[in-house]
């Protein structure tokens, strides 16, 4: 414990810009073996060396991510400058409610975090990438889902790939889910680390409208 409280305290201290923390909910169920999971790897690979390119979000944009299939925290959140995609294995069934509470949990921790060490941060952003429909208990992860963005916690975003179930996406997500064309994950995360690259440059706390998501999406 005492570990953790000094490196967070030392990454805090060498680095105290203002955070802007994505998490990442990536399915990487059974049904995405293949091409699916190998063109989501290359999007977060795209993700990484577009973000790179900009030296103010490479110290305050931070990403984590959280896999289904089964759940897993596959990245911790840190900054954008340490950020290494992890290797994406396709396995398993679509636990989608127990990764996005476990997903706000993680939201939350960091939040506390930075409290803590006096850090300044934008409301995060949640992104859910799903090429099917939950296999688990899904409604109460929803509702926190609902709470979360009534209260400005985060801001929660659906993007459902191939036969995505989109009616079950849209009772979790009070933004209209986007459908990925075809997959286009390249794209989607150009779109992704460019939104990024502008809230970085604002000042927390005010609102900047997203670009529109064209070429890669559909409501």
């Amino acid at each position: 414990m005492a570990e953790q409280i000094s490196f967070g305290t030392t990454e805090f201290a060498d680095n105290p810009e203002p955070r802007c923390p994505c998490l990442l909910l990536l399915d990487v169920s059974g049904s995405m073996q293949g091409q699916p999971i190998a063109e989501l790897s290359a999007g977060l690979a795209t993700f990484k060396d577009e973000l790179a390119a900009d030296a103010l979000a490479m110290k305050r944009v931070e990403v984590g991510i959280v896999t289904f299939g089964p759940v897993q925290i596959a990245l911790p959140f840190q900054s954008a400058a340490s950020f290494y995609p992890p290797t994406l294995t396709a396995q398993g069934d679509t636990p989608m409610g127990s990764a996005i509470m476990q997903g706000l949990d993680l939201v939350r921790q960091r939040k506390d975090e930075y409290r803590t060490n006096g850090i300044s941060y934008y409301r995060p952003w949640v992104f859910l990438i799903t090429d099917g429909g939950p296999t688990d208990e899904w409604k109460s992860a929803a509702a926190a889902v609902r709470e979360g963005e009534a209260s400005k916690s985060f801001a929660f975003f659906a993007i459902g790939v191939q036969s995505a179930n989109m009616d079950t996406l849209q009772q979790i997500s009070v933004r209209e889910p986007l459908r990925l064309d075809g997959l286009r994950f390249r794209d989607l995360f150009s779109w992704l680390s460019s939104s990024l690259r502008s809230v970085s440059r604002s000042t927390p706390g005010t609102e900047v409208p997203l670009q529109s998501p064209q070429g890669w999406a559909s409501v």
